[in-house]
C-alpha cells in the first residue's frame, strides 16, 4: 500500500459573496491505496463537504489536499477526470438510456470530443460490468433499475473511468440491509484486488465496523483516523455511538440497544 491522498491542515467549507463559512478545520489524514475507508460522523458535521473538497468540486478554505504527491489545484480538469471517480447520493435522472450506455459514459475522459468508443474502450466497459456482476442488467433501461442495481451500475461506470481513486457519498443510503452488505463487500473486494483507493461516507456504522479497513470519524472537534479496533481502544467510537439506551462493546465492536 502507498499514500494516495493526504490532507494537510485542511479547512473545508464555502465561500459566498466574499464571506467564508467554515464547516471543519485543521484536518490531517492519509488515505492509503488498497483499502476500504469509511467516513463516519453525525449529520451536519461536514462529511459531504469533505468529500466534495477531496473531489475538487470545492476548493479548500485553508491547507492542502495532495493526490499522488501533488496538490489538487495543480491538476487540470482533464487530468483529474482520469484520477478521481465520484459516485454521489443523488439518483441519476435519465430516460431511455441502457445500462451499458451509462457505464460507457465512464470512458468520456478518454474518447475525445465525439465520444466514439474504440475496441479497447468497449473491453474496459465489459470488464467493469463483469466486475460488478451486472451482466444481466446491461440491456435494461436505467429507469427500470432498483436502487441497489442502480448503485452497482454507477460503480461500474466509475470503474470504466479507470481511476485509481473512487469517492462515494452515502452509497448505501437507499438500500435494504442485505444490499448494503453486498455493496460494501463489493467495494472492499475492489479495493483489495484492484489496489484502488475507495473512500465513502456512510451512516451504516455497524457494517463499517466489520468491513472497513480504516475509519475516518469526523467530529466538530477533530478528525479521528484509525482501524475500527484502534478507534474503539481510544474510546473515540464509544463517545460517538453511545447514547441513552445505546451501548458499544469495544472488545467485540458491537452495538446494543437497551429495551
Amino acid at each position: 500500500m502507498k499514500e494516495s491522498v493526504v490532507l494537510q491542515n485542511l479547512s473545508i467549507g464555502y465561500r459566498t459573496k466574499g464571506k467564508e463559512k467554515v464547516v471543519a478545520k485543521g484536518l490531517d489524514g492519509v488515505i492509503q491505496s488498497g483499502e476500504l475507508i469509511c467516513l463516519l460522523g453525525r449529520n451536519g458535521v461536514g462529511k459531504s463537504t469533505l468529500l466534495r473538497t477531496l473531489s475538487a468540486f470545492l476548493p479548500p478554505l485553508q491547507g492542502n489536499v495532495l493526490l499522488q504527491g501533488k496538490s489538487l489545484g495543480d491538476y487540470t480538469d482533464q487530468q483529474l477526470s482520469r484520477l478521481i471517480g465520484v459516485v454521489l447520493t443523488e439518483k441519476l435522472q435519465v430516460r431511455n438510456m441502457k445500462v451499458e450506455e451509462l457505464v460507457a459514459m465512464g470512458r468520456a475522459p478518454y474518447t475525445g470530443f465525439w465520444g466514439v468508443l474504440s475496441e479497447t474502450d468497449r473491453q474496459v466497459v465489459d470488464d467493469a460490468i463483469r466486475q460488478v456482476d451486472v451482466e444481466a442488467l446491461r440491456g435494461r433501461l436505467v429507469q427500470s433499475l432498483s436502487d441497489g442495481e442502480r448503485q452497482k451500475v454507477m460503480i461500474a461506470k466509475a470503474l470504466a473511468q479507470q481511476t485509481p481513486v473512487i469517492y462515494l457519498d452515502e452509497p448505501t443510503a437507499f438500500l435494504d440491509y442485505p444490499s448494503k452488505v453486498d455493496l460494501l463487500q463489493l467495494l472492499r473486494r475492489l479495493a483489495h484486488e484492484e489496489q484502488k483507493t475507495i473512500f465513502l461516507s456512510t451512516h451504516d456504522v455497524e457494517i463499517s465496523l466489520q468491513l472497513a479497513d480504516r475509519l475516518w470519524l469526523l467530529t466538530p472537534q477533530q478528525l479521528h483516523v484509525g482501524t475500527p479496533a484502534e478507534l474503539a481502544a481510544q474510546g473515540v467510537l464509544s463517545a460517538f455511538i453511545e447514547h441513552e439506551g445505546i451501548t458499544f462493546n469495544t472488545d467485540t465492536l458491537t452495538i446494543r440497544i437497551k429495551k
